[in-house]
């Protein structure tokens, strides 16, 4: 018999059956006890928005100041990150591919300027789709266009307005990104394009576009992002399917939410034009499920990666393909989640034979604590996200205390 305090078997209970996610025997059987205590004091801390506000500037300063606190966030980092690098994330990725979850490693950089760092970016991007070749343990390899440019570049082509000097630099840019989806594509690596804020966004959706329609033409190996929480991303999706059913290309998108609201309406409303996001959270939820919806339509021309915590949106869609008699393997559909977050929704469509994966972020501590400053502001600011993981944590704890 295994401890309750030991990572158990793979669970195949709903591979046959109507899909749920109540079920935290199945959700956590990959976390020991002494792993769920130490989730359930984190995200006790999260739930308290003005404990994390203050948190996040007092790390801040810590940092500024260079006072060691590398003790107080590793337990942290080891929860929601992979390792400091890629050789440390493997066992990571052997852990959830025991329980039928794929690894996407995502080193988290955005915002680079200079192009030593840019190129640096780039080799690690690299490692990350070489690593990921020919191993069954990982579903994807992901980067940001944000990474690979300067932000102000991109913002400078996306309103049209390069000059000479910026001209050479974006031809670098493309480069990058170019290499990138060939080096992925050659090797039979899926590969996502993450979003970003909309004023960058232009520029990273004509890279995306050019990319697709050159390496998606017999399978879909480049994915681009849509976030629905702007209005205008669903009639997008329409136009980019139509695109590739005409030209004989197969659209991938990833579809999110979205990550950037507070940041996006304060700069329209700085520069006095209308804010591209949704009036309110319904509106962004019915344009996320019309977009699976339009998807399940369109899968010989639009492949697609639920990107969502929701578990209601992704319950619809895998219960839409069991009503569809879509296989839970179809490779043209695909689910993933933050490592760390959701695990009732990975580890039970992994345990039904899903295509999920978890994104496994890497890097330096140090480099990382922006990210997990991030991660713990957007459960604060989730409605729900955050009592629900304690709620599945605590009944988890419970059932093993009565095991």
């Amino acid at each position: 018999m295994n401890s309750p305090d030991t990572p158990t078997a793979p669970a195949t209970a709903h591979r046959h059956g109507s899909l749920q996610f109540d079920d935290t025997r199945t959700a956590f059987a990959h976390r020991s006890t002494g792993d769920l205590k130490r989730a359930r004091w984190m995200f006790g801390l999260i739930g308290s928005p003005a404990l994390v506000s203050f948190g996040a500037r007092a790390v801040r300063i810590t940092l500024a100041l260079r006072i060691p606190i590398d003790w107080a966030l590793r337990p942290v980092f080891d929860y929601f990150c992979g390792g400091e690098d890629i050789e440390e994330s493997m066992g990571t990725a052997q852990r959830l591919s025991q329980f039928g979850v794929r690894t996407i490693l995502d080193y988290s950089a955005e915002g680079q300027t200079g192009e030593e760092a840019l190129d640096s970016a780039l080799k690690q991007i690299m490692a990350a789709v070489a690593a990921a070749e020919g191993d069954d343990r990982f579903a994807f390899a992901v980067f940001k266009v944000s990474a690979l440019s300067d932000n102000a570049l991109l913002e400078q082509v996306s309103r049209g307005q390069l000059d000479d000097i910026g001209k050479a630099a974006w031809e670098r840019v493309r480069d990058r990104v170019s290499k990138v989806c060939a080096t992925a594509a050659d090797k039979g690596v899926p590969i996502m394009i993450d979003a970003e804020e909309s004023w960058l966004q232009g520029a990273i959706d004509h890279l995306a576009e050019s990319m697709m329609r050159q390496h998606n033409r017999e399978t879909c190996r480049i994915y681009t992002t849509a976030q629905l929480y702007r209005h205008d991303r669903l009639e997008y999706i329409h136009s980019l399917t139509e695109s590739a059913r005409s030209e004989g290309w197969i659209a991938g998108v990833k579809l999110v939410r979205g990550a950037y609201m507070e940041k996006e309406r304060q700069k329209a409303t700085d520069e006095n034009r209308p804010s591209p996001i949704q009036p309110d959270k319904a509106s962004t939820d019915r344009d996320f499920d019309a977009a699976v919806n339009f998807a399940l339509d369109h899968l010989d021309h639009l492949n697609i990666v639920c990107g969502s915590h929701n578990e209601e949106s992704t319950l619809k869609l895998g219960r839409a393909m069991q009503d569809r008699g879509i296989d839970p393997s179809d490779t043209r559909i695909a689910f993933a989640q933050l490592l760390g977050m959701s695990d009732n929704l990975s580890f039970n469509l992994g345990a039904g034979g899903f295509n999920v994966a978890k994104y496994v972020p890497y890097g330096p501590l140090k480099e990382a604590i922006p990210y997990l400053i991030r991660r713990a502001e957007e459960n604060t600011s989730v409605g729900g996200q955050t009592s629900r993981e304690l709620e599945l944590i605590r009944k988890e704890l419970q059932r093993r205390k009565g095991a």
